[in-house]
Formats: C-alpha cells, structure tokens, sequence
C-alpha cells in the first residue's frame, strides 16, 4: 500500500465555452500537480465542474468530490480558494466537512480556520465589490445612452479579407464597441485589467472572435480608445 499522500482535485471553470476551449482548467491542473508532484503525493481522481462562483447549490461535481473524499479519506486539492468558493460560510461548511488537515488550496500557506476566515473574506468582498462597480457601471452606460444586452445576440459582421481588414473589423466589432464602454467606466473606478476581464466574462461579454476576456485583451481595447482620444483631441487642436 502507497504511503503518498492520496488527493482528490476539484478544477472549476465559469462557462461552458471555458470548459471545452480548456480555459482556466490547464493553469489549475498545472498548479496543483506541481503542488503535488513536490510534496511527492498521488491525485487519485479528479472532478471539473462548469459553474458559476455563485451557484453554489448546483455545484453536483463539488458534492461529488467531497463525498468520495469523506469515503476514502483523501484530501481536496483546489488551485485557488476562490475556485472552491468565494463564499466564508460556504468555505468552512466545507472545511468542517471534510475535517481537519484534508484541505488544500495551493495558494495559501496553510488552510487553518484564521487563515481561511481572512482569505475567504477577501474573496467574498472581492465578489461583492465587483458586483456592485458592474451595476454602477451598466448604470452610468444606460444613462449615455450606450445599448447593452448579450454580445452572442447580435449578427456576425461576415468573414475579414486580409489582415488589415481584419484589424479594422476588430476595432469596430460589436463585441468590442459593446466592451470597451464598461472597460473605460471600470478603469476611471480604478480596477485593474485582470479584475475587469473577470467581470466581462461573469455578464456575457466576449472578444471580436468570440472568446474568453484576459487582462491582455482588456488592456488592448483600453490602449484603443485612449489613442482615439488622443488623436480626437489633436485633431480638434489642429
């Protein structure tokens, strides 16, 4: 009988389109194998999920690796906290679940009840305070004017000839137009592009091909109407 350390990993991503496109699963499965792998353990079963951070009730695959872990006596594995929950009760129902030394979140330094009170609270108000910047943001956006909804609801504006075809398209994609209004908005309250990309994501926003919002993507478009605000105002000095 093996005298490594048996884990069960749980790897969580948002949508579906993360699921299949391998979004946020491979940097997860990256972290914790390596965590793994120094601490000379043995993941025995691993369980992904496809949910959002706040449906917490539907998380089946979640039920399922506590479960077997219980069973088997094994220790959970998540790369982050926050891809276990942002929630501070949900946390430790958990953490009291599974009992003592069977948690491990590879980005804490150990997952006693003070440590995962501090660290789950900072997740939940981080949760929180993007939540409210969106409506505030989506608030302000209406008031301009700006026509919000699901960028998947709109037409596609047909296949780009050449690359400079395809820059120009990209500039004046609607997912792009649709993005860059709450980007600015976001920006002026001071949250970075890493936070902003989470929160496009979580309301449906996806880049001109369609795909997952990175910090790169959002600062990309940022960059853009900050030069077409620049060269605006030199033209109007001009």
């Amino acid at each position: 009988m093996t005298s490594k350390t048996q884990f069960v990993a749980y790897y969580r991503v948002s949508t579906d389109k993360q699921e299949r496109s391998g979004l946020g699963l491979d940097a997860q499965k990256q972290i914790v194998e390596h965590y793994v792998d120094k601490y000379k353990g043995l993941i025995v079963k691993q369980f992904n999920e496809t949910q959002s951070g706040k449906g917490i009730e539907k998380r089946k695959e979640l039920k399922q690796a506590l479960s077997y872990c219980i069973e088997n006596n094994f220790c959970l594995i998540v790369a982050k906290l926050d891809r276990l929950s942002r929630d501070v009760e949900h946390t430790f129902k958990i953490k009291k679940q599974l009992g003592s030394n069977s948690l491990i979140c590879c980005d804490l330094p150990n997952t006693d009840s003070l440590t995962l009170s501090i660290f789950s609270g900072l997740a939940q108000r981080e949760r929180e305070i993007i939540s409210i910047r969106t409506s505030q943001a989506l608030k302000q956006l209406k008031k301009k004017g700006v026509k919000l909804g699901k960028t998947e609801n709109f037409s596609d504006e047909g296949r780009a000839k050449g690359r400079r075809v395809l820059s120009e398209k990209a500039k004046n994609d609607l997912n792009n137009r649709k993005a860059t209004p709450l980007i600015v908005e976001y920006r002026k309250s001071g949250l970075s592009y890493n936070k902003i990309s989470g929160a496009l994501n979580e309301n449906g926003f996806t880049t001109s091909k369609g795909k997952k919002f990175y910090a790169s993507s959002v600062k990309r478009l940022y960059d853009r109407y900050l030069d077409r605000e620049l060269n605006g105002d030199y033209l109007k000095n001009c």
